[in-house]
């Protein structure tokens, strides 16, 4: 199989989580895995919060947007991990889905979002283990 891995991040917004985690896995996995994100309902902008959390750790998410969740991007993805989003978030069988329970970063500040984003890290580094498990660095 050379086509590489895809992940989609699903959140409401598409402004906090899923940017930190995409942000994450585009900096951990390089080139290995196709990396996406998308919100239910986005918004206009990126969490302030969320890219200085990221920005502090080396990781630039500045030129990211909200986008919507559509229905091929969905289809297209091998992963898809949803954060927080429940019945907004669609289904689609056959697809290997996570659900990663965490805390919803919206209007809190960067000292509240470090831990999010510390504890989106280890969910991406396990994820991006198990993706591609033969990663030599």
């Amino acid at each position: 199989m050379s086509a590489k891995p895809s992940v989609l991040f699903v959140c409401v917004h598409n402004a906090g989580r899923s940017q930190m985690a995409a942000g994450w896995l585009r900096h951990l996995a390089g080139d290995a895995v196709e990396v996406r994100s998308a919100g239910s309902e986005p918004a206009d902008q990126i969490n302030p919060a969320a890219v200085e959390a990221m920005r502090e750790v080396g990781v630039d998410i500045t030129a990211q947007t909200p986008k919507r969740l559509d229905y091929e991007t969905a289809q297209d993805s091998d992963v898809i991990v949803t954060m927080g989003c429940g019945d907004a978030c669609p289904f689609f069988p056959g697809k290997r889905y996570e659900d990663w329970q965490l805390e919803d970063p919206a209007g809190k500040g960067v000292e509240a979002v470090r831990p999010i984003r510390d504890e989106i890290k280890q969910r991406v580094e396990a994820l991006l283990a198990d993706l591609v498990p033969a990663r030599r660095p």
